[in-house]
């Protein structure tokens, strides 16, 4: 005799797509807030060691970066001596824009976000039992489907 078995399982949530958008735009916002930091923190750097603002690089860079540290250039002094500046206030457009991106981040969560729902479960089996000299020419089959929301199992036969 042989036997053969086939176990086949389907899983349905409905809920996992606003999720996995919600995930996505999570992502996208700390992408995004990490490229701000990052070019700030080089302004920062660049501004701290001196680097001339005519090369193309570094005027780019602050040309782009001024958006961004404008709404703070007046709110501290910026030390500076020979060159190099200490600037105070992209230190405090960083911890700004860290801030306001956090409170984005967690508006999208809390505006999007799907809780788990009932989950639907779907098994289907299909079991053959033929002695080898029948198989050829006739199979006996038997299947069997359970479908499942939340741990509460349904046998349809």
């Amino acid at each position: 005799m042989t036997d053969f078995k086939e176990v086949s399982t389907s899983h349905h949530d409905p809920s996992e797509k606003g999720r996995k958008t919600t995930f996505k735009a999570k992502q996208v916002i700390w992408l995004l807030l990490g490229f701000l930091e990052a070019v700030l923190a080089l302004r920062f750097i660049f501004k701290l060691i001196g680097v001339n603002p005519s090369n193309s690089f570094a005027s780019i860079l602050y040309g782009f970066t001024n958006l961004f540290v404008a709404p703070f250039a007046n709110l501290t002094g910026t030390p500076s001596a020979e060159g190099m500046v200490f600037e105070f206030t992209t230190l405090i457009a960083m911890l700004v824009y860290a801030l306001v991106f956090y409170g984005i981040e967690r508006l999208v969560y809390v505006i999007f976000y799907r809780q788990h729902s009932a989950v639907t479960v779907r098994q289907t089996t299909v079991t053959d039992h033929a002695p080898e000299e029948i198989q050829t020419t006739t199979q006996v089959n038997k299947t069997t489907t359970t479908d499942q929301s939340d741990t509460h199992p349904t046998n349809l036969d």
